[in-house]
């Protein structure tokens, strides 16, 4: 449904917020929403997988830094796979990841459930009073909530209820190790390791040993500046490929671009991307400086070009040296797992790649997956069921489970490794006999390996270390574990089902109808035999689904678009500034008699039907 005029603001009183994990940030002080009366509170409802999410909290900084005495930005971590529910990777994910505003760790999704939150990521805007006023789901909407902040601060300020001053954060101690979150590493030609020491924005070149710093590039701070190693500037630095011409490409991930390190010169310099993230409605080929990216997260040099894993949309593209342009190889941003050809495949969160003469290996994590490309294009799933299945399982591959991988390196007898990241542990999976095996255990959030003669070297981010292994033999036999995500399946009536995607254009603005349908959705789901009626691209955001009562459980798959452009009757500016509002959802199902009829999904916006009483 839409509505492109103003509403008026519901006042929904927001629920208290619960989390069994307790505070992060506060110097160990818990905190109730009345400790916070008087302030413009921001609920980010995150889990540390999920790039979308990693991209709010970007978006995030930024109006944490312009309006510093009014509002409280609340991270409340909510859960996807089980090891996000440890307290302690938590503890690293916030360090990681630069939060600086306090976390409350929420891992059985109690506070998410209260406010009935239905995707990662979604923002929530409780008023001074304690009233929630706003909900938004997906990322690029800091825009409209800046401009909210602002009537809120006008409007509270006027009757005296905002109420001014320093916020609850408390920043942790730093800590004095080598590396600090490392991301990928590479062996250079010298026998050096080079390493993306992500965390402090920096690149590391170590010794042969894996421990001796011999330089580091990058001054540490956050930026995007080209120049010698002391003056360069990155932000997150993720993967790292070796060029023929000797240099090494660069996936820097926050700065959405790839830059260029030349070991014999000590210099950086910015290979494509402008520094700002890829929107829907972007360019998505053309001159490399010239077109957005979105968090390149691994690079790797395969049939003549850089293809880059481009995490922050589903997707694969690719830097051409020869011509220095960007374009997309494969996917259609949608975030999923379909296999068949590029321009159809489904990803979800591309974060490792590794190349073989005949294959592109890639470690696809928020669908727990080791995926490959032929040299014709196609996409192929070795390893992996969907988005919500995942745990520890080893055997034949229809079978094995890992659980968010984010890295893949080709070993010498054609098999590949994988660094099966939230199971502490590398793995291995064999073309020929179709198997999956664990090579080792024992490790913390590996993120990545590279073999060094007849060892590998395991990136073990979260102990911040490279770690040396000797190539087994034998496989270590492990104990079989499976998981699904600890969100709950939506129980839902069988047969008609009402979708209902909310969108109530932004104060100040109105939807964009200057080329056409303002809006988009797109329906599908996993099983394809749930959905009897319903499937398929429209441009109305409400649609009537059937589900068919023989398929008990599964997930519907929605991606909803809608665009706005700021509404200036005064005729003021000739071209007025235009915002995507863009978010998929996977929503488990499970089909009950007497269940409800209705699937509201609050793209942005209040659902009118919860909005006069309390939230459940």
């Amino acid at each position: 449904m839409t509505d492109s005029a103003p509403p008026r603001r519901p006042r929904v009183r927001a629920p208290e917020l619960i989390g069994k994990g307790g505070w992060l940030n506060t110097g160990d002080r818990e905190y109730t929403l009345s400790d916070l009366r008087g302030r413009i509170v921001v609920l980010d409802f995150w889990t540390f997988c999920c790039i979308n999410c990693l991209h709010v909290l970007d978006e995030l900084r930024e109006l944490e830094h312009r309006h510093p005495d009014t509002v409280v930005v609340i991270g409340v971590h909510s859960p996807k796979f089980a090891h996000e529910a440890e307290h302690g990777a938590v503890v690293d994910a916030v360090e990681r990841y630069g939060v600086a505003h306090p976390v409350l760790d929420d891992p059985e999704l109690a506070t998410w459930k209260q406010y009935a939150v239905r995707a990662w990521p979604t923002l929530v805007v409780i008023d001074p009073e304690g009233y929630v006023v706003a909900q938004h789901a997906g990322e690029g909407h800091v825009h409209a909530i800046e401009r909210l902040v602002t009537e809120l601060e006008a409007e509270h300020g006027a009757k005296g209820t905002l109420r001014r001053g320093d916020g609850p954060y408390v920043p942790p101690e730093p800590e004095p190790t080598v590396l600090r979150f490392p991301g990928k590493a590479l062996l250079l030609p010298s026998g050096n390791l080079l390493v993306s020491d992500t965390t402090r924005h920096q690149l590391v070149e170590l010794a042969a040993d894996g421990e001796t710093v011999v330089r580091r590039i990058g001054q540490g701070g956050r930026g995007l500046t080209d120049g010698p190693a002391d003056r360069a500037r990155f932000q997150e630095p993720q993967g790292l490929a070796l060029l023929p011409d000797g240099t090494v490409v660069v996936a820097d991930t926050v700065n959405h671009a790839l830059r260029r390190f030349d070991p014999e010169t000590g210099r950086t310099t910015t290979l494509a991307g402008t520094g700002h993230q890829w929107m829907q409605g972007a360019a998505t080929s053309g001159p490399a400086r010239e077109v957005d990216l979105s968090s390149p997260w691994d690079v790797a040099w395969w049939q003549g070009r850089v293809w880059i894993a481009m995490a922050g949309v589903h997707q694969l593209w690719t830097y051409d040296p020869e011509d220095g342009t960007v374009a997309v190889a494969a996917g259609t941003t949608n975030e999923g797992l379909v296999d068949g050809p590029a321009a159809e495949a489904w990803f979800a969160q591309p974060s490792g790649l590794a190349a073989t003469a005949d294959r592109l290996w890639l470690a696809d994590s928020e669908t727990s997956a080791l995926r490959w490309v032929d040299p014709d294009g196609a996409v192929h799933t070795a390893v992996g069921t969907g988005l919500f299945d995942f745990g520890h399982r080893d055997g034949a591959a229809g079978q094995a489970l890992f659980q968010h991988p984010l890295g893949v390196t080709a070993l010498p007898d054609g098999s590949v490794a994988v660094a099966d990241t939230y199971n502490h542990a590398l793995r291995r999976f064999d073309p020929a006999t179709g198997e999956v095996t664990t090579l080792a255990t024992d490790l913390r959030e590996p993120s990545d390996a590279v073999l060094v003669g007849e060892d590998i070297v395991v990136v073990e981010s979260a102990r911040h270390r490279l770690t040396r292994l000797r190539l087994p033999e034998e496989a270590v036999r492990v104990e079989s574990v499976a998981h699904r995500t600890r969100r709950a399946a939506t129980e839902v009536a069988p047969g008609r089902l009402r979708l209902e995607v909310i969108f109530q254009a932004p104060q100040g603005q109105k939807l964009d109808t200057r080329y056409g349908p303002s809006t988009r959705l797109l329906v599908s789901s996993t099983p394809p035999e749930l959905l009897l009626k319903g499937e398929g691209a429209g441009t109305d955001l409400s649609r009537e689904l059937e589900l068919d009562a023989a398929v008990r459980e599964g997930v519907l798959h929605i991606s909803a678009m809608a665009a706005s452009c700021d509404d200036d009757p005064a005729g003021g500016r000739e071209y007025p500034a235009c915002h995507v509002h863009q978010q998929d959802w996977g929503v488990p199902v499970r089909l009950t008699e007497g269940a409800t009829d209705r699937l509201p999904l609050v793209l942005a916006g209040l659902d009118e039907q919860e909005s006069g009483s309390q939230m459940p």
